[in-house]
């Protein structure tokens, strides 16, 4: 099992999506930001090191939202999302395809990680 962190971080009324790289294991897909947690690490420290190293951007991590379980073919992921305010920067892929604002009632236009999923909805029941 892999522990994976992601962030919701909103401004106004839209929350920061990023699609991943085309060459990765789920290649285009979306997600929140975030990434894997190193050893030793705890789940709060890997997301503001994701985020600072992925997007250029300091944040500020919050409270955890969701915590859920997913099996992919090839891994089984604890993903663990969490509130997250910018504190400084603004956003630039530094990794992913594209990153981009989006409003929460426009999420499901998008094809996100199978994970996402139960996030996705309870997003949209607000």
């Amino acid at each position: 099992m892999v522990d994976v962190v992601a962030a919701l971080i909103r401004r106004e009324n839209q929350v920061l999506i990023c699609q991943r790289p085309a060459h990765k294991a789920r290649g285009l897909k979306w997600e929140f930001p975030g990434g894997k947690v190193e050893a030793g690490e705890t789940p709060q420290a890997a997301l503001k090191r994701e985020c600072r190293e992925e997007l250029g951007v300091e944040i500020d991590v919050g409270e955890k939202r969701f915590e859920l379980t997913h099996r992919y073919p090839d891994l089984a992921v604890r993903l663990m999302v969490f509130d997250a305010e910018l504190v400084s920067g603004e956003p630039i892929s530094h990794e992913h395809a594209q990153i981009l604002w989006e409003r929460v009632d426009r999420l499901a236009a998008y094809p996100f990680c199978e994970a996402d999923g139960p996030i996705l909805l309870a997003l949209a029941q607000g």
